[in-house]
């Protein structure tokens, strides 16, 4: 079942999280539950403060919708111990249809990359050189489906030797001479005979009786009894290594779940192999890759609240599927390659239209959501004096309070009382700050709405460097940071660009970079529409 993820703006305020969180509660509360909130960056002290009073834990962090190696159907293969035989292996192959195996270590870790190719690699070898070295008699006498017959006695752990299929001859001349060899026989008593005087490492006796005085030999040589005739089982023997040895090792390319299909993709053009290993955040194998894997991935799905403008959104969105648009801001460059659910509305607050969409579905939202909700309505419309603010707003918010058992007028004034002049002014500008793309033009736009303006405007000099240094960091024309004084009904505007654009949009003449604009509240009804009309 794949994840929905709701997410509001890039350094979000209090209407994006609550927005995320409460559009996302709602939709699990009518079954569908896949629906996860998120942000991205930075959680202003406004929105912590008010997380932290009605006791709700902010929602994950991403980084981007790119598609991963984790939205991949990749193939989840048997994962197998390095000690299993190639026989095991090569029935897990065949009955499994795949052409390739991870083979870990005890922890799940990589080992190696075992292919139907290195099995008919290694059998093929076998023709020419017929030694095997440390063979584990566990693995043999599996392989033969057999058993030991002199298991009483001391017999070694694994064997070693140059494996023979001892035929019946008149003469002494026989194919096997001394220790080192594996000797397969049938019911042939002499021969049988001749291998325990050699002391062969290994007698395999195929399809035949066994003598009982065998079972109480207690010679060097480990004597097995199989069912397989002997040239059937001449073969098995070599299936019975551990795939340890012919697998893959050293420099194998592997994927990880947080990998980019992008990056994977390059990877893959450049590489040769049919099937890579990946892995997850603890190295642990979790399936395979191949190339018809990266041709239709599946992608991301989200839900967007609080804003529909591309530079505003999350990184990778254009690798995602959008599902949904819940808003209530200017109409943007956000496109999808299908219809889709868009809901705009024309208020203060992206919670004012979730919360209709609560009252439409007969759904209450608990009380710690539903104050969240009026906190981040009184947040949208600066405690309603907004020119954005409506009555909707204003409405919803009441009935949000009485759900939450809260009055507004507190929860404002613990909204915007502790804006903390002395926090770093990166942190202050970077609070609530957008991107916006106007004509030709690109700016930034920050805004601090608080109940004492002037105390921060002690620290101009440092907030205009900062503004400065991001525009030319970020090559942006213009950076405004609007600092919206509650008490004061209007906001302090700093900017870092051209004084006639100022000039012209607010029809103020500036002074050292700063102007009083009074009834000034919002930025997107009031500070944005006047230079779109400038430059559009």
């Amino acid at each position: 079942m794949n994840e929905i993820y709701v997410t509001g703006h890039r350094n979000p305020d209090t209407d994006s999280i609550a927005a995320a969180m409460s559009y996302a509660a709602l939709r699990n509360a009518l079954g569908d539950r896949r629906y996860i909130p998120v942000h991205l960056g930075h959680i202003s002290d406004e929105t912590e403060r008010m997380l932290r009073h009605f006791g709700l834990s902010e929602p994950e962090a991403i980084r981007t919708v790119r598609t991963q190696v984790r939205d991949l159907d990749f193939d989840t293969p048997p994962c197998l111990s390095s000690s299993v035989t190639m026989d095991r292996a090569w029935h897990v192959m065949h009955e499994q249809r795949i052409s390739a195996v991870p083979v870990v270590n005890d922890d799940g870790s990589l080992y190696g990359m075992l292919s139907a190719g290195d099995i008919a690699t290694f059998s093929m070898e076998t023709l020419v050189d017929t030694r095997v070295e440390d063979l584990p008699i566990f693995n043999l006498v599996s392989v033969l489906e057999g058993r030991i017959v002199n298991e009483c006695t001391g017999i070694p752990t694994s064997i070693s030797g140059n494996v023979v299929v001892a035929m019946p001859q008149a003469s002494e001349n026989l194919r096997f001479t001394g220790s080192n060899n594996i000797v397969l026989v049938a019911s042939q008593p002499d021969m049988i005979q001749r291998a325990l005087d050699q002391k062969v490492s290994c007698l395999i006796i195929c399809r035949a009786d066994i003598d009982p005085d065998l079972e109480n030999y207690e010679g060097d040589t480990c004597i097995i009894s199989t069912p397989f005739a002997a040239g059937r089982a001449c073969r098995l023997i070599y299936q019975a290594i551990p795939i340890s040895r012919p697998c893959q090792r050293g420099e194998i390319v592997c994927f990880h779940l947080d990998d980019y299909i992008d990056d994977v993709r390059e990877v893959v053009l450049k590489s040769r192999y049919r099937s890579y290993p990946v892995l997850d955040e603890k190295e642990r194998v979790v399936g395979t890759l191949s190339r018809y894997h990266l041709l239709r991935p599946r992608r991301k799905q989200v839900v967007l609240v609080d804003h529909n403008e591309f530079a505003q959104s999350v990184p990778g969105l254009d690798q995602a599927e959008i599902l949904e648009i819940i808003d209530h801001h200017r109409l943007a460059d956000i496109q999808t390659g299908q219809p889709i659910y868009v809901r705009n509305e024309p208020v203060g607050s992206t919670n004012t239209i979730i919360a209709a969409m609560y009252q439409e579905h007969g759904v209450i939202p608990s009380g710690p959501m539903a104050g969240l909700m009026a906190a981040a309505i009184l947040s949208d419309t600066v405690m309603f004096k907004s020119p954005t603010c409506t009555k909707r707003d204003i409405s919803m918010a009441q009935r949000l309070a009485r759900i939450a058992n809260v009055k507004l007028d507190d929860l404002g004034k613990e909204l915007f009382s502790s804006v903390s002049p002395d926090k770093p002014v990166q942190e202050l500008i970077a609070s609530d700050f957008k991107e916006f793309h106007i004509a030709e033009q690109m700016l930034g736009v920050g805004q601090i709405t608080c109940l004492d303006s002037l105390e921060i405007m002690n620290r101009k000099d440092e907030l205009l460097k900062e503004m400065a240094r991001l525009r030319d960091e970020r090559h942006y024309d213009m950076v405004l940071l609007m600092l919206t004084d509650v008490l004061l009904e209007g906001t302090q505007l700093l900017y870092v660009g051209s004084d006639d654009a100022i000039r012209n949009a607010f029809s103020v003449e500036p002074k050292d970079n700063t102007l009083f604009l009074p009834g000034v509240m919002s930025r997107k009804k009031q500070i944005i529409p006047m230079l779109t009309a400038l430059w559009g």
